[in-house]
């Protein structure tokens, strides 16, 4: 019988001790994210906790990526900011459930292996650009607020408390494996540094300074909108948005993980777990989520592979909320900024520098790009798509170039022009530069067995071709058509006419 949920198991291949402490620590680390991406949002903070929750839970449960894990993100939160202020948090929750609804197609479609189609320098910008994100969000809590209002630096003996906390955190997070792996150095570092501040009574911000997460079971709540068209046109363009970015962001970060395991997730699993735990999110106060890199680098850096940990984290989270606020409540920003900030040098794709004057100029280009996109703007739908646009008109172009062809008559004065290279809306120029028709004797022959026609383009240019020919009184006909190039000019034969000398033959790539 095939195993779908790698929970538990007598394999020896998953420690359930490490499993279950990647899953503790991976918890503490959502509460502080959650919290702020509901606040990013304009939404109570336990609006982010459910969702991290719900999120968590099925995508472990059902996903298609193992160790891979989903909450509250800031994408998510960046999308939906405008639709909570404009038209409150009921709208909110119904834009959640149909962004679930849109990705749930896109997995029954079998659409998630689009995912393929993000170039490396895509991948690399994508990843750098959400690394250094991570990383300046952490210098907000070197900031307290002022007599004003407004925020400010720390200084003086507040500031450095929180330097000393926070680099002795990056210390043990960098140094405990050196001498032992038998338990996290993220949880360690974390219970650490809260005995530190506890039993010294060292004044510093602590996760209840954010606000308060006690609270109880996500309750079941149908969003309280006016079943309208008119509501449904509110809705769409940020479900759509929100779904986009939703899956793109999952599908890179299954990728990412996918690298660091040396393994192979299922990225239209991935897309249908993520559409339903956005629907069930909208459905229990939640504000809808995606893949969390940062958490899913915590989770698979403390070595956990299997599903567990995933449901450790959600469950012990929702305990959290439940029992034990007051006490998560106390622990010091200062671990949790500690953590996030070796999160990001860990997400940083620092092998990236050595592509520097050894990869194609595009590439590093288009690195550069997404990066700055993804820093910038926070839109990773806009970084990711306008890399992929960009890479592919590059392709285009390059491809284009390549088009020739091998000129010769034969011993019965007819031409033959023996064409190299794909023929496609890039390369028709080029194709149509190659012929002579004025000085071509009367027949010619075009012989595509290394070339093939790709697209309306390439049949367009082909029908052209002909009828250059026929106004000289000259024949052109086509010989060594692929079977796929032969399908598209039987289809288009109404509209064409081209003259096709000889029998087609099916090349290898043909048949995939």
């Amino acid at each position: 019988m095939k195993q779908y949920l790698k929970i538990f198991s007598f394999s020896p291949t998953i420690d359930y001790k490490v499993e279950v402490l990647a899953g503790l620590t991976v918890a503490l680390a959502l509460i502080p994210e959650a919290v702020a991406f509901s606040m990013i949002a304009n939404l109570p903070p336990l609006v982010g906790l459910y969702a991290a929750f719900m999120m968590g839970l099925i995508t472990a449960v059902f996903g298609g990526r193992p160790g891979m894990i989903s909450g509250a993100t800031g994408a998510v939160a960046v999308v939906i900011l405008a639709l909570s202020i404009s038209h409150g948090i009921e709208y909110v929750f119904a834009t959640v459930i149909l962004a679930g609804v849109i990705q749930l197609i896109v997995g029954a479609l079998k659409l998630g292996k689009l995912i393929r189609l993000v170039p490396h320098p895509v991948m690399f910008g994508f990843v750098n650009g959400l690394a250094i994100v991570i990383f300046m969000a952490q210098l907000n809590q070197f900031k307290t607020t002022g007599a004003d209002g407004t925020l400010e630096w720390m200084s003086g003996n507040q500031l450095y408390t929180m330097l000393g906390l926070v680099a002795l955190t990056i210390a043990i997070i960098v140094g405990l494996p050196k001498l032992t792996k038998a338990v996290p150095a993220s949880l360690v570092a974390i219970l650490t540094i809260f005995a530190i501040v506890v039993g010294l009574g060292i004044d510093t911000r602590t996760v209840g300074d954010i606000a308060s997460i006690s609270g109880g079971f996500p309750p079941f709540h149908i969003p309280a909108v006016p079943f309208t068209l008119e509501t449904f046109q509110i809705i769409l363009p940020y479900a759509a948005i929100m779904a986009a970015v939703g899956l793109i962001e999952s599908l890179l970060t299954l990728n990412l993980i996918d690298q660091i395991t040396e393994t192979r997730g299922n990225s239209n699993r991935e897309c249908l777990a993520q559409g339903s735990a956005n629907i069930l999110s909208g459905f229990f106060f939640g504000m809808g989520g995606c893949a969390m890199i940062g958490q899913s680098l915590i989770n698979i850096s403390s070595g956990a592979r299997a599903r567990l940990a995933g449901i450790v984290a959600a469950l012990t989270l929702l305990m959290f909320v439940m029992f034990a606020g007051p006490l998560i409540e106390q622990v010091p920003m200062a671990a949790l900024t500690g953590l996030m900030i070796m999160v990001a040098v860990g997400t940083f794709e620092w092998v990236s520098f050595k592509m520097f004057g050894k990869m194609p100029k595009t590439d590093i280009f288009i690195m550069i790009l997404v990066t700055g996109i993804t820093v910038f703007l926070h839109n990773l739908a806009l970084a990711v798509l306008v890399g992929v646009i960009i890479s592919a008109l590059v392709f285009a172009w390059e491809s284009a170039r390549r088009i020739r062809a091998r000129k010769y008559v034969d011993e019965n004065g007819v031409k033959h022009y023996e064409m190299y290279g794909p023929l496609f809306f890039g390369s028709v120029t080029a194709f149509n530069e190659k012929f002579d028709v004025l000085n071509d004797p009367p027949e010619v022959i075009v012989d595509f067995r290394e070339s093939r026609i790709a697209d309306m383009s390439a049949i367009e240019a082909v029908n052209v071709l002909t009828e250059r020919y026929h106004k000289q009184g000259k024949k052109l006909h086509i010989r060594n058509l692929s079977d796929s190039s032969n399908r598209k000019l039987l289809k288009a034969n109404p509209i064409i006419d081209v003259n096709i000398l000889e029998p087609t033959y099916q090349k290898p790539a043909d048949r995939y």
